[in-house]
């Protein structure tokens, strides 16, 4: 089968996000297998056994693991890219859209905090055309982030600006770490979360200092980055 032949037949209905209330089901069953088990240690009759769908039932809705699992990456990235593609078309200023953006991720990771773990623990799962059509997706997304913040950062002074790449990331960072500490139930709301890492990137957290400031303090000391002991000859 040729390549261009198999990415004929992976975009077929199933791939364009208007799954069926059973296809749903599964798929967030299989999440939550995976972020608990991880994917290579699950198996189809392990999502079987959870769901009450028969092998013979998965095999209608995805012919192996491997499509089980870019169905849910697909799924994700693609809802949270098109409603954040909505929501962005409404505003211009880039203060707003970087707010939009961390607010459509956090909100959207929260209500799915097994699929957050597994987009990020079985990101390299994939391989072949199935790697690259969630690639695709994931390169889009990162790219709006870092146009924003390339807009955000042209409004600033030249002595505040710091490296897109390195921002780009730290963002991505923050946001996608709450899977291992945050509660949806618990104290801290969603809509608090948010706004408190929306505070942190926008401003640190101690945004009285001046970037000068910090450099100075952060130039006193330099410590080996050796994991190891340094070894004194006597």
């Amino acid at each position: 089968m040729s390549s261009e032949n198999s990415k004929s037949e992976i975009r077929n209905p199933k791939f364009d996000s208007r799954y069926d209330q059973k296809l749903e089901f599964i798929l967030r069953t299989a999440a939550g297998i995976f972020a608990e088990k991880s994917y290579h240690s699950t198996s189809m009759r392990d999502i079987s056994r959870a769901t009450e769908v028969s092998l013979a039932g998965l095999y209608h809705y995805c012919k192996s693991k491997e499509e089980l699992l870019f169905l849910i990456q697909d799924n994700c990235f693609g809802r949270v890219l098109e409603r954040l593609e909505q929501r962005l078309a409404e505003v211009s200023e880039p203060v707003q859209e970087l707010r939009i953006f961390i607010d459509n991720h956090l909100a959207f990771f929260a209500a799915n905090m097994a699929e957050m773990k597994v987009l990020s623990h079985e990101a390299d799962s994939l391989a072949g055309d199935l790697q690259q059509l969630v690639s695709g997706k994931k390169q889009k997304y990162t790219n709006l982030a870092r146009e924003i913040l390339s807009e955000l950062q042209a409004q600033q002074a030249e002595k505040r600006r710091v490296d897109l790449t390195a921002a780009t990331y730290a963002l991505f960072g923050m946001m996608n770490w709450i899977y291992n500490w945050y509660d949806p139930s618990g104290k801290l709301k969603v809509a608090e979360l948010i706004e408190h890492i929306t505070r942190l990137f926008l401003h640190g957290f101690l945004d009285e200092l001046a970037p000068e400031e910090l450099n100075s303090t952060a130039q006193r000391r330099t410590e080996s980055l050796s994991v190891w002991r340094a070894s004194h000859a006597e």
